[in-house]
């Protein structure tokens, strides 16, 4: 069975409020590509994966004017996809989705959210994703209220096929971006940039507790997604520590997930690294690669040898002897794809 992550910059673009697909030479959310180009590069890569189930991070808006889970069936019923069913949890105030997108034939998969409803009160242990997560990001003894501006989809699956079908577990994850935005000058940078950091370490705190509760109760679960972040990614990592990639993977003894991309990021600070991402950056546009996505497994899923891929255009040999999937992956999005195969 194929599992993917796939983080498709505004795909809510795509769409009109009737949740049709705007298949016009317009321009799209990304910076120079049009909506018809976009597109086709988007059902080129979907079909080129053809996976059991994708979790589509930045998937189409869910709102009172838009239907993101019949927009993304939509999409998938036009390039004629196994995967064709989407499955939606909490819905974010930021276009930005988070949607489970399988093969109906070969699984079942719900929104199956843990933890307890709270108020304004919050919550110090792991309470549900579209709640409040009490806890003390300054250390100054007054805890703070941390919240999911894209709450994590929680997925329980079973499997259709094979003598015994088999349950697990899927969180996805769009954790908060770093990135100092509204930023006016150079403390500002700052500024932003730790407030940000502590509140994406304190949401991946809140995950890795969620984590370990079905750790504990002998769950498999994946956790999968765009983390924005990773080991050595950046300076803030020093000021505090950790990155929140090794928070959710576990940290001191704990049982640990497993993702061989960040293990090899954990154990090379200087040197070739994979990436999952390319962006271009101010002020001449150079491009910037980085390990954003993960597919991180359970103990028990790691013992049955999954095959991880990044789906990258040049670094992947199939995809860049493609010129045709190497081209549609530089122009469906800044992110590729991260899958794993395994028999479940």
């Amino acid at each position: 069975m194929r599992l993917a992550t796939y983080n498709v910059e505004w795909f809510t673009n795509l769409f009109d409020d009737e949740d049709r697909l705007i298949d016009d030479h317009t321009f799209s959310g990304r910076h120079d590509i049009r909506r018809d180009a976009q597109i086709a590069a988007l059902g080129q890569v979907f079909a080129a994966l053809d996976a059991d189930a994708v979790m589509v991070i930045e998937a189409p808006d869910i709102s009172r004017h838009r239907n993101g889970v019949r927009a993304l069936e939509t999409f998938a019923a036009k390039f004629g996809l196994r995967a064709r069913k989407a499955l939606a949890g909490y819905p974010s105030d930021t276009q930005q989705e988070i949607m489970l997108l399988f093969d109906p034939d070969r699984l079942s998969a719900a929104h199956d959210p843990q933890g307890a409803e709270n108020g304004k009160a919050g919550d110090e242990r792991a309470p549900r994703f579209d709640g409040s997560f009490r806890i003390d990001l300054d250390v100054d003894s007054t805890p703070e209220l941390v919240r999911w501006s894209k709450p994590p989809l929680e997925v329980a699956l079973k499997t259709r096929q094979g003598r015994k079908s088999r349950k697990f577990r899927m969180i996805g994850v769009h954790a908060k971006s770093k990135a100092p935005h509204g930023a006016r000058n150079e403390a500002d940078i700052l500024r932003i940039s730790i407030e940000n950091r502590r509140k994406q370490l304190a949401q991946c705190i809140w995950l890795r507790q969620r984590v370990e509760q079905h750790l504990e109760a002998g769950e498999d679960l994946i956790v999968l997604g765009d983390f924005n972040d990773g080991p050595g990614l950046d300076g803030y990592e020093s000021l505090f520590g950790r990155s929140s990639v090794e928070i959710v993977l576990g940290e001191n003894g704990a049982t640990r997930l497993f993702d061989p991309h960040a293990r090899i990021a954990l154990g090379r600070r200087i040197g070739a690294m994979p990436t999952t991402a390319r962006f271009q950056i101010p002020p001449d546009g150079r491009y910037l690669s980085a390990l954003l996505d993960y597919v991180m497994v359970s103990p028990g899923l790691h013992q049955r040898d999954p095959q991880w891929r990044i789906w990258h255009p040049f670094d992947d040999p199939a995809c860049y002897g493609d010129q045709s999937l190497c081209q549609a992956l530089l122009t469906a999005s800044d992110h590729f794809p991260v899958s794993i195969d395994i028999d479940l």
